[in-house]
């Protein structure tokens, strides 16, 4: 297939070598000009993904009408912050028969839309050819070719189908589902509960406080989910959980760094300064505290995050009221004898 991939960050570059090594024809999109210019020299993310070099084959661009004409597929792989505005870029040239694939985790804070609504929004003509790509998968890995499993998700099974047959190879496995809302909710929300578990390590805690945050986070992004029209299988699954264990735990989460940092002591924009990269829990945190209550879901940990991210509450303070909430069960629907 020919396909471009819109971005040219970690993940962006990551997909990239897969989808050639897939023995697709590959162009690659970037507003950046010097981020362009590098990429073609050395065909390297000198800074993003260092060590992940890509065939000389691939097209570099900054033009986005070029990316757009004749092209297969579009990989929309810009951070969620930037998703409206590149749409925008990409509508004028997008036909109806084209197919589009968000890897964009995130939801808008002024509008509370996922990814894909935000899409839609912008690229109407685009319809059904809509899929989204989502699970426990870091850049730095699937770039070295490690064993990774992901999730095409679409509300037409031939859609879901292509994406799967386009992206799938003996070390990049991919499922399928029609359940777009809970896929990118899964990969939007645990951002935010990463973000908590980074804060907690920066405090000090130990593997009891991440396992709590992980097991506790799960619990609140499911009961929003499942209000918002997910199914309840899917936060069990490859973006709910899944994604939620990486990128809780994982050396190359920018989100558990980031709240390390923090926890250590910096406000967000510093922490996101060191990161030098989106920290995409920061843009989705004051969204989920929004959507919690649109649909009066408990969130405590989102609660708390945003307390620290945005009203300076001392993280330990954060962590102390977590802790001395009310009692309650933690199975509600089981009866006692």
């Amino acid at each position: 297939m020919k396909i471009s991939v819109i971005g040219a960050g970690s993940w962006a570059i990551a997909l990239t070598k897969l989808l050639t090594i897939n023995e697709n024809e590959l162009t690659v999109w970037s507003i950046d000009p010097e981020e362009i210019v590098m990429l073609k020299k050395y065909c390297e993310h000198k800074t993003k993904l260092p060590g992940v070099i890509l065939p000389g084959n691939v097209t570099f661009t900054t033009d986005i009408e070029m990316a757009v004409e004749g092209k297969d597929m579009l990989v929309i792989a810009v951070p969620s912050p930037f998703v409206r505005s590149t749409s925008k870029l990409l509508a004028p040239y997008v036909k109806e028969d084209q197919i589009i694939v968000s890897v964009a985790k995130g939801i808008e804070e002024s509008t509370l839309m996922r990814m894909s609504e935000v899409i839609l929004e912008e690229i109407p003509q685009v319809g059904k050819n809509l899929a989204v790509l989502c699970g426990p998968s870091h850049a730095e890995e699937v770039g070295k070719c490690m064993p990774t499993t992901i999730v095409a998700g679409a509300k037409d099974y031939e859609i879901a189908k292509l994406v799967q047959d386009t992206f799938m190879n003996d070390f990049f496995r991919v499922y399928t589902s029609p359940d777009v809302v809970g896929i990118e909710l899964g990969a939007a929300l645990k951002n935010v509960i990463a973000l908590a578990a980074g804060i907690a390590d920066g405090l000090g805690c130990g593997d009891n406080t991440k396992a709590a945050l992980i097991t506790r986070g799960i619990v609140e992004i499911k009961k929003l989910g499942v209000k918002m029209g997910g199914h309840p299988e899917t936060f069990s699954g490859l973006t709910g959980i899944g994604d939620l264990i990486v990128t809780c735990a994982s050396v190359h989460s920018r989100n558990r760094k980031a709240g390390y940092l923090i926890g250590q002591g910096m406000n967000y924009h510093e922490a996101m300064d060191e990161v030098k990269m989106i920290v995409e829990g920061v843009y989705s945190a004051k969204a989920a505290k929004l959507l919690a209550e649109k649909y009066d879901v408990e969130m405590p940990i989102v609660e708390a995050v945003n307390e620290i991210l945005f009203e300076d509450l001392p993280a330990k303070d954060a962590l102390n009221n977590l802790l001395t909430r009310d009692k309650k069960d933690e199975i509600s629907i089981a009866a006692w004898e």
